[in-house]
């Protein structure tokens, strides 16, 4: 294996040899991980039975998907990461939205990931061979789990889809053996004691639906494109590339999360998760906890750091991928810590996630209605401007940005922060939605309508020399 040259650059086609099935195992291999595991929990956290937080998961994951899913046929065309193509509709310059949007995600879910599986590890590892649970033990074991996430991260896409690969077979079997050790505890109601976080049911089950479920897609909607720039749309079709994005986000997102609720009702983890899942493991099932919180945690975390790199890379054209993965990833260390030694875990984790999604969603709605309206046809070099420091093309627009797209995501994002419910901050708007959190709801449609508003007299920019891609020359089942 050698390490990735490529950044956020054109992929030539010749390159682009990966299929929907790589895209099915990277979303899959990648999250059968404690770090999505941990938010099947967070339903049952805020006081919910088994039921409920299943219903919760199962319709946010689904409408999330439905929404971020169209995303992957953005890179499919472009050749370059999402953030990226979509100053096809922001500008050149006003991509870097994407970009920042992109980065703050994957460093939250990259901190998450590596902070649960650190958790697990040294309690398997105290359980195992009774190593110390003190500060000393958590700060190496997250420094060691971040240095392998880095390796993997920096030797780049070739290397994660063959993780991915080995993962998605190897924890799906895991998961599988680990409703045995917990089946006899299970119940289908809520820890003993717990109440509804926000004091009724259905908001309540809306949080769930919002921070649990919708967050898996959202989590995604800047990283499907550093797959799918690897797939030749001359070779693979649309249609195929959009049904292996659904599968991979449904079953790569819900066999996790639902796993972590069932874990979580069987061992009454109402405010801590990983710790009480150790403790009540039985002796021979500690050491799949061990790999999966390592092993797992590695393939996840890798993956976010990838993005974060790419992402990075493409707000600092002079830094290489190399360069801007490392940096990342000692940002996303030291958030780790924070998170284990100086934050309430699971509201910053809540509050974090509800936040990133107001905002996330307009830009994906932006985003998928340009490609409507350009038809899905981009010219490659023109989005390639700010990168190589040069100016013009047919995306710059005003100075590089497209002020109709910009205001639109403000717009929704501002309408959406006001309408959000965290345990650490509600938004103005919450008496008008009776105190429901329809924040990803009413930022969205806010954000399509200014759109939409804004642009209908000025016609998207489409190259004059594009041609319709020609049709692909195999066609298979995903």
């Amino acid at each position: 294996m050698q390490i990735e040259q490529r950044g956020v650059d054109t992929v030539p086609d010749e390159e682009r040899t990966s299929g929907p099935r790589d895209l099915v195992s990277i979303l899959l291999g990648s999250n059968l991980a404690l770090g999505v595991i941990v938010f099947g929990w967070l339903p049952v956290s805020f006081g919910l039975g088994w039921w409920a937080s299943f219903s919760s998961l199962v319709a946010g994951t689904l409408v999330g998907t439905l929404l971020v899913a169209p995303l992957a046929l953005v890179s499919l065309r472009t050749a370059t990461n999402l953030s990226t193509s979509s100053g096809a509709h922001f500008g050149v310059r006003g991509r870097l939205l994407g970009s920042v949007i992109g980065l703050l995600l994957s460093l939250g879910y990259t901190a998450l990931t590596l902070w649960v599986g650190g958790d697990a590890v040294v309690g398997s590892l105290n359980r195992l061979i009774g190593l110390p649970t003190g500060g000393v033990t958590y700060a190496i074991v997250y420094a060691l789990l971040a240095a392998c996430t880095a390796t993997s991260a920096v030797f780049g896409y070739r290397m994660l889809l063959r993780l991915s690969r080995a993962l998605a077979v190897g924890l799906t079997l895991l998961l599988a053996v680990g409703f045995i050790p917990y089946a006899g505890m299970f119940t289908t109601a809520a820890p003993a004691g717990s109440e509804y976080l926000l004091g009724g049911f259905w908001p309540t089950w809306l949080l769930a639906a919002v921070s649990a479920g919708l967050s898996g897609p959202i989590a995604f909607i800047t990283l499907l494109g550093d797959y799918t720039r690897y797939i030749s749309p001359r070779r693979v079709s649309r249609p195929r590339v959009f049904w292996a994005a659904c599968l991979g986000l449904v079953i790569g997102l819900l066999v996790p999360q639902l796993f972590g609720t069932f874990t979580a009702l069987a061992v009454g983890a109402g405010t801590e998760y990983a710790g009480p899942l150790v403790a009540a493991a039985p002796g021979w099932y500690l050491l799949f906890l061990l790999v999966n919180a390592s092993a797992g945690s590695v393939g996840n975390a890798g993956l976010m750091l990838y993005s974060m790199g790419l992402d990075l890379d493409a707000i600092l054209p002079r830094a290489t991928r190399t360069q801007a993965t490392y940096a990342v990833a000692g940002v996303s260390t030291l958030l780790v810590y924070l998170g284990h030694f100086a934050w309430a875990a699971q509201d910053a984790m809540t509050s974090f996630v509800l936040v990133l999604t107001a905002v996330g969603t307009p830009w994906a709605v932006i985003t998928l209605l340009g490609f409507r309206r350009c038809g899905g046809v981009y010219d490659a070099e023109s989005l390639q401007v700010y990168n190589r420091g040069t100016v013009g093309g047919i995306y710059w627009y005003r100075s590089g940005w497209n002020v109709q797209a910009t205001v639109a995501w403000a717009v929704g994002s501002a309408v959406g922060l006001a309408a959000v419910d965290t345990p650490l901050y509600s938004g103005a708007l919450l008496r008008l939605t009776g105190g429901i959190d329809l924040s990803f709801l009413i930022s969205g449609a806010i954000a399509a309508a200014a759109y939409v508003a804004l642009s209908a007299r000025r016609p998207h920019p489409v190259p004059a020399t594009a041609a319709p891609v020609p049709a692909p020359v195999a066609a298979g089942g995903v």
